[in-house]
């Protein structure tokens, strides 16, 4: 998941995108950091159900730019 500037002063949280390994998921997420108007992204895992909407907690696998150690702070 990437985040982004805003038209004003905020940040808003971009859309969480899938990859299919971690060697991906890393790539398009040190990729999104660097592209312009983007200031951070988190590359994470999570195992679920999409149809029920049950997930588990997201593991952090690596973060790009300004991001808190407190994700919950997003």
């Amino acid at each position: 998941m990437s985040s982004s500037i805003t038209g004003g002063d905020g940040i808003a949280a971009g859309e969480p995108m899938e990859c299919f390994n971690p060697v991906a998921v890393v790539m398009r997420a040190e990729a999104l950091s660097r592209k312009e108007g983007h200031v951070r992204a988190v590359a994470f895992r999570r195992t679920g159900d999409p149809a029920t909407g049950d997930f588990s907690d997201a593991k952090v696998i690596r973060k790009f730019g300004d991001v808190p150690d407190d994700l919950n702070a997003l």
